[in-house]
C-alpha cells in the first residue's frame, strides 16, 4: 500500500468514527426523518455557500456534470432519510448495523457502474460481512424488523453514491461536488416531504436543542468529513470506502452503549458481530497489499 493509499484509507477511517456519531445525533434530535434530513443538508449549503472555491468551482463545470451532482445528491437524500428513518423505527444500533450490507452491495454494484472488472476477493469479504450483520440485528424484537428493512435500503443506496461518486470525483473539487450534491438533495427532498408529508412536518422549525445538534450535525459530521472522503476517494476504490463503513456500526453502538444505554439492548451476538465485521474490514487492505507486491 503506498503512502497515499495508507493516507486515504486513514481519512476515510476518520470520516467513518465522524459518520459514528451521526446515528447517535439523529436519535437525540426530535424533528422528523425528512425534517432533520431537509435541515442537514441545507445548513451544509448555507457553511459551503460562504467559500469562495466553491463557486469557482461550480462556474469551470458545464451543465451535464451539474447535473449528474445533482442526480447523486437526491441518492444522498434519499439514504439519509432511510437511514434516519430506520434509527426512528428501531434504535441507533440496528440501524447503523445494517449499513455493513452496503459492502456486499458496493462488489456488486461497482463493476455494474464502472469499468472495473468483477473481483472475488472483494466479493468473497464482501459476503463475510453479512454473517456480522445478521449476528449484530439477531434477536432484535418483531417491531424493529421494519427499521432493519428500511435500513437495508439505506445500505444499498449509500453503497450506489460511493460508486457513483468515485466515478466522477476526479472531474470538479470536492467542496464544489458536495455544495451540488447537498443542495439538489436538499430541494428534491423538500418538494418531496411537502407534498407527502406537508409543510409543517417538512420545514419544522427546531427548538433551541435541536438547533445546536443540528450545527454539530451538519458542520462535523457532514461537511469536513463529506468533503474529506471525496478526497480519498481518488485513491482507494469505492469497495474499500464501503468496507471501511463497516465500522461505523461498531462506533456508534459503542457510543449509543455509553451515551444512549443502548448496553441494554445488547447481546453477545453483536459483539460476535462486531469481531466479524472488524475482521473484515482489516483483512481487505492486507489483500490488496499482497495482490499489489504480487501482480495477482
Amino acid at each position: 500500500m503506498t503512502n497515499l493509499h495508507r493516507r486515504a484509507f486513514w481519512q476515510v477511517h476518520l470520516c467513518v468514527l465522524l459518520w459514528g456519531f451521526t446515528a447517535i445525533l439523529g436519535k437525540l434530535i426530535t424533528l422528523p426523518a425528512q425534517a432533520l434530513v431537509v435541515w442537514r443538508m441545507a445548513l451544509v449549503c448555507l457553511f459551503l455557500a460562504m467559500i469562495p472555491k466553491v463557486w469557482r468551482g461550480i462556474a469551470v463545470l458545464n451543465p451535464k456534470l451539474i447535473l449528474t451532482y445533482a442526480g447523486i445528491g437526491v441518492i444522498v437524500a434519499l439514504h439519509w432519510l432511510t437511514f434516519y428513518g430506520a434509527i426512528k423505527l428501531s434504535n441507533a444500533s440496528v440501524a447503523v448495523s445494517c449499513l455493513a450490507l452496503g459492502s456486499i452491495f458496493a462488489a456488486l454494484i461497482e463493476p455494474m457502474l464502472t469499468e472495473k472488472a468483477w473481483n472475488r476477493n472483494e466479493l468473497f469479504i464482501g459476503v463475510l460481512a453479512v454473517p456480522g450483520v445478521v449476528l449484530l440485528v439477531g434477536g432484535v424484537p418483531l417491531s424493529m424488523h421494519t427499521g432493519i428493512i428500511v435500513g437495508t435500503i439505506s445500505a444499498f443506496l449509500t453503497s450506489l453514491f460511493a460508486v457513483l461518486n468515485k466515478r466522477y470525483v476526479h472531474d470538479a473539487e470536492p467542496e464544489s461536488v458536495t455544495f451540488i450534491e447537498m443542495s439538489a438533495g436538499a430541494l428534491f427532498l423538500s418538494v418531496a416531504s411537502i407534498f407527502y408529508f406537508g409543510i409543517e412536518q417538512t420545514l419544522m422549525m427546531p427548538d433551541a436543542r435541536d438547533a445546536a445538534l443540528l450545527l454539530i450535525l451538519a458542520l462535523a459530521c457532514t461537511t469536513f468529513p463529506f468533503i474529506l472522503s471525496l478526497r480519498a476517494l481518488r485513491h482507494i476504490s469505492a469497495f474499500t470506502t464501503q468496507l471501511a463503513l463497516n465500522l461505523e456500526p461498531v462506533y456508534a453502538i459503542v457510543i449509543a452503549a455509553l451515551w444512549l444505554k443502548e448496553y441494554e439492548e445488547l447481546t453477545p451476538q453483536f459483539y460476535l458481530g462486531v469481531s466479524i465485521i472488524l475482521l473484515a474490514v482489516f483483512i481487505q487492505p492486507a489483500v490488496l497489499a499482497i495482490k499489489r507486491k504480487t501482480g495477482k
